[in-house]
């Protein structure tokens, strides 16, 4: 995953800030599942060892005790001189599963369904795979906004401005990608993740993208929010995102 250390180095991003930036996930995190913010998307999965049975209902991998100094001693892992990605500022590859439901309004009328959102916009964009993790940049512009992408149909579009979105739930592979998806897009940072991000709850590959959604979807219900945008970067240089409006 070296594409990481070609962003840090492209957007000047630091070690310092990327250690605060996974500090932070970690602490919101950790604050989400004290007052039991995920308990309503998550399933609770019976887990049997032996005579034993165990409710599985929370995320495992959140390390509550972090701490910057425990960040700031950890050694880089690609680039062993002068690198600035580690194990602290980066997701962790781990087990998870998330499901959506998805029909159109008349399916969900025919089967008595009452959807929690409904999806305005989608876009899909590639970027150079050396920074790949960008990718959820253009995706985020190409679904947020016409003027950004002219020659695309209005179709893919939300028309909104991005100060009209209320959350974004971005997925952190790494922290120098984040920051560089969140500075160049302008995000308030108050906005983004605000239960923290795959640097504390860890990086399904495979379930990553309907995770974020689900999330997202949750953030919004329970704060009385409309509008939000779930993005994430795709091996290869691509990068995906929706936007969604609650109902």
């Amino acid at each position: 995953m070296f594409f990481s250390e070609n962003i840090a180095e492209k957007y000047n991003i630091s070690r310092e800030l990327q250690d605060n930036y996974a500090f932070e996930s970690q602490k919101r995190t950790a604050v989400a599942q004290k007052n039991g913010y995920f308990k309503d998307e998550i399933t609770p999965v019976e887990v049997k060892v032996r005579r034993t049975t165990n409710i599985f209902d929370t995320d495992e991998y959140p390390k509550n005790d972090t701490t910057l100094e425990s960040l700031s001693a950890l050694k880089p892992v690609f680039k062993p001189n002068g690198g600035v990605v580690t194990a602290g500022n980066a997701s962790g590859i781990n087990d998870g599963a998330a499901v959506v439901l998805l029909m159109n309004g008349e399916e969900c009328k025919k089967r008595n369904c009452t959807p929690l959102a409904k999806i305005v916009a989608h876009a899909e964009c590639g970027v150079d795979p050396k920074i790949m993790g960008t990718g959820p940049i253009p995706a985020v512009l190409k679904t947020v906004s016409v003027n950004n992408f002219e020659l695309v149909p209005k179709i893919e579009k939300a028309g909104w401005t991005m100060e009209s979105v209320d959350i974004f739930e971005l997925n952190e592979a790494f922290a120098a990608q984040s920051i560089a998806v969140v500075r160049d897009l302008g995000l308030n940072p108050d906005k983004v993740n605000i239960y923290g991000g795959a640097i504390a709850l860890g990086h399904p590959i495979g379930a990553s993208g309907a995770r974020v959604l689900v999330t997202l979807v949750h953030i919004l219900l329970r704060t009385g929010k409309k509008r939000g945008i779930a993005s994430l970067c795709v091996g290869g240089g691509m990068g995906i995102a929706v936007a969604v409006e609650t109902l």
